[in-house]
């Protein structure tokens, strides 16, 4: 089939690659030269493993190609929308500006029977309004969310847990999701679960899975705070908890809660449409989920300022991790940089490392220490908070090894993702998030 993809960034760039690599002939499109540029090159402008390799098999057999010029899609069967919806300045709703510029340059392109497949996270209604411009042209307009996760976004996209597809009713609808059939075949073929709604079912997919896990997320982070006032220990709850099927053990982690460019946004943005429909009451529990997940990033500072001994200031502090999650060197809302910018601001000194992330943090909080390795931001530390866990420090770090570069063998497992007993045999004062 002939695809295009409008919209380049994460999701766009990572869709396009992985349905070129199933066969399909792609066309990339964004309004970003210099992105254009990179992933011209077979060089995503990010991090995400998996992708760059991917790119560079695209390119090289002629089926996927990127330009800024949208004419250049216009004979593709399917119109792949893939723009941002980040959350609006001043307010908690999704910003369209960004999906509403893509239909617009894209409608003078559009003919007859050609679909626009929606895979942007918009709130419900969204599709309404944008079939509605769509319909003089003649083309037909779906919503087929995506379900990646950054870090796995690769996989995720070609053999996914499943295929959503909202198409209208009708023969058009029909239609619709036949050519998305074709577009996923070889994952329908692998009996991946084909699922076919209305319009707004669909919108509404994305945005309730992101407010079940959200909710899930700081559920346990919400017993993480009875744990500590009561000296239980959250981790071996959340596996007593998991044994349950209806609970299941995936999300029970406790720490320092979510961040990354989705789910905090998509939350707000889901909990803002409620209150517009006139059922805010329906979702008023998001504003409590957002609220645990914020407040664990300050219990994490005042855990690290409680070990050191109620002071901060003039403490070397190693914070391990800027992404705000392993296998991504995404820092949007990241939980680890905003614990290491609240202790800089305790007046510590604060030298931040991970493997992937440092010159997006560099550029958004340049008043921070970055060092590349591990063991440069251990040397003399007088405490190290873990807040992002990746495998270099949850496996590969050892507690003596370590013990014998810092001044104080003082740790906070922000993540809950050490082996406690091991870190204290080696002598360290080990201080997790709601264990004892």
């Amino acid at each position: 089939m002939h695809l295009s993809v409008i919209g380049c960034g994460y999701l766009g760039a990572v869709h396009a690659a992985a349905m070129a690599s199933i066969g399909h002939e792609v066309v990339g499109v964004d309004v970003d030269a210099g992105k254009i540029a990179a992933l011209g090159t077979g060089r995503a402008p990010f991090f995400e493993p998996g992708l760059d390799e991917l790119l560079a098999t695209g390119l090289a057999t002629g089926r996927l190609r990127f330009t800024t010029d949208v004419a250049e899609a216009a004979d593709a069967d399917i119109h792949f929308l893939a723009v941002g919806t980040p959350q609006a300045a001043g307010g908690h709703a999704a910003d369209l500006r960004f999906v509403d510029a893509a239909i617009d340059a894209l409608l003078p392109h559009l003919r007859p029977g050609r679909l626009v497949a929606g895979k942007s996270t918009v709130p419900v209604g969204t599709a309404d309004r944008i079939a509605e411009r769509l319909f003089p042209t003649g083309a037909v307009l779906a919503w087929n969310p995506e379900f990646l996760r950054e870090g796995w976004a690769v996989h995720d996209t070609i053999t996914p847990d499943r295929i959503v597809v909202g198409v209208p009713d009708g023969a058009r609808g029909e239609r619709a999701a036949d050519l998305l059939r074709a577009a996923y075949a070889p994952a329908i073929e692998a009996d991946t679960p084909f699922l076919v709604t209305d319009l707004a079912t669909a919108e509404l997919v994305k945005g309730a899975a992101n407010a079940f896990l959200a909710t899930k997320v700081s559920f346990i982070n919400a017993m993480a705070e009875i744990a500590e006032a009561t000296g239980a220990d959250v981790t071996l709850l959340a596996d007593a908890l998991g044994h349950d099927t209806r609970i299941g053990r995936r999300y029970l982690g406790s720490g320092i809660g979510f961040g990354g460019g989705c789910l905090p946004k998509d939350i707000r943005a889901f909990a803002a449409r409620a209150e517009e429909l006139g059922r805010g009451e329906s979702v008023g529990f998001l504003r409590e989920v957002d609220a645990i997940n914020l407040r664990r990033r300050e219990r994490a500072v005042q855990l690290t300022v409680d070990a050191l001994g109620g002071r901060a200031h003039g403490k070397r502090i190693a914070v391990l991790g800027a992404a705000f999650k392993p296998f991504s060197d995404d820092i949007r809302d990241s939980p680890a940089l905003e614990v290491a910018v609240r202790l800089r601001g305790l007046g510590a000194d604060v030298v931040v490392t991970d493997p992937a992330a440092l010159d997006n943090a560099r550029a958004v909080h340049p008043q921070l220490e970055y060092v590349h390795g591990r063991d440069d931001a251990l040397r003399g530390a007088d405490a190290v908070v873990l807040v992002t866990e990746w495998d270099l420090y949850r496996r590969e770090m050892d507690p003596q090894s370590a013990g014998a570069l810092v001044a104080q063998r003082i740790i906070v497992d922000g993540r809950n993702c050490l082996d406690a007993d091991a870190w204290r045999s080696a002598g360290w004062r080990y201080h997790g998030m709601g264990r004892r």
